[in-house]
């Protein structure tokens, strides 16, 4: 009776549990952001930064007010987190006063303005310059959360061409003439 009733019931939990997973396999059911706390944000470059989920929730201040952070979340896990800080002098992303902020810490090079910048597995901050009174140097600093792209090459990558797509961008919303 054990044996038969095994051999009936296993095919049943297995198409149950196919159907559970399936259910489950993830995929993007909420609209990508077109902005970040009011900089344009490209779809393409900021598409591979976040997780599948279904609801995406993007908080904070503007990033063009004196320090901004913006966060992203899907289904309420970290997505992505941005900050931008005016700041009066150029700080080196590759300085030692700031190594405990990476894990693997390379430096970004070459950048296609002028600045500096520094990559970490799931992090990066640029220092560029601005150019205008009131905003002399912007550092951008984002991170990912857990759920990005598991090869840490790859979410390097991603976050590379996030970065520079994104800085630009922030560069413009602050009327940056450098």
């Amino acid at each position: 009776m054990t044996r038969k009733l095994f051999l009936t019931a296993a095919p049943a939990f297995v198409c149950g549990l196919a159907l559970l997973t399936a259910g489950c396999s993830g995929g993007r059911e909420y609209t990508l952001p077109k902005d970040l706390c009011g900089v344009p944000v490209s779809e393409k470059s900021i598409s591979p930064l976040l997780p599948e989920g279904k609801k995406l929730v993007v908080q904070g201040d503007p990033l063009v007010d004196m320090s901004g952070m913006c966060f992203v979340a899907v289904d309420s896990r970290k997505g992505v987190v941005v900050g931008a800080e005016k700041t009066d002098r150029f700080y080196d992303p590759m300085g030692e006063l700031v190594e405990y902020k990476f894990t693997n810490r390379k430096k970004m090079d070459p950048l296609p303005f002028d600045g500096a910048g520094a990559m970490g597995d799931t992090n990066f901050v640029i220092s560029t310059p601005c150019g205008t009174p009131d905003v002399p140097h912007l550092t951008v600093s984002v991170s990912v959360g857990d759920r990005a792209e598991e090869d840490v090459d790859r979410r390097r990558a991603d976050m590379e061409a996030f970065a520079l797509a994104f800085v630009p961008s922030v560069k413009k919303e602050l009327a940056c003439t450098a």
